[in-house]
């Protein structure tokens, strides 16, 4: 079982930046998978950014590349989104999501996933 925390959504003007986080809990954490996918008004979740076990792989869908950076870190279990350049388009409810994984696979499909947080909400303001 995993339990997952987002946070770091906030209201920001076009062009700002914002950092999120989402604290995992339980102990194999360096096991799973994990993505950031957003849910904006209107429309269906959709898939933002994934990174591997190890962080070595990472994927991002192509309106955010060069924009976003998904991190991790296995050992204080988080892992982080950092969003440059923020459009109005950007504004949504983030998710982050855990998959149980073997090596360095990575899913870009909402369905792969078995573990959810809450949300976090982000606004950008034009």
């Amino acid at each position: 079982q995993v339990q997952l925390v987002e946070s770091g959504g906030a209201l920001v003007q076009t062009g700002g930046s914002l950092t999120l986080s989402c604290a995992a809990s339980g102990r194999t954490f360096s096991s799973y998978a994990m993505g950031w996918f957003r849910r904006a008004p209107g429309k269906e979740r959709a898939f933002v950014a994934t990174i591997s076990r190890s962080g070595g792989v990472t994927e991002y869908t192509d309106s955010v590349k060069g924009r976003f950076t998904i991190s991790r870190d296995n050992a204080k279990n988080t892992i982080s989104l950092q969003m440059k350049s923020l459009q109005p388009e950007d504004t949504a409810v983030y998710f982050c999501a855990a998959a149980r994984v073997d090596g360095s696979t990575v899913y870009i499909n909402p369905l792969s996933y078995t573990y959810w947080g809450q949300g976090t909400q982000v606004t950008v303001s034009s």
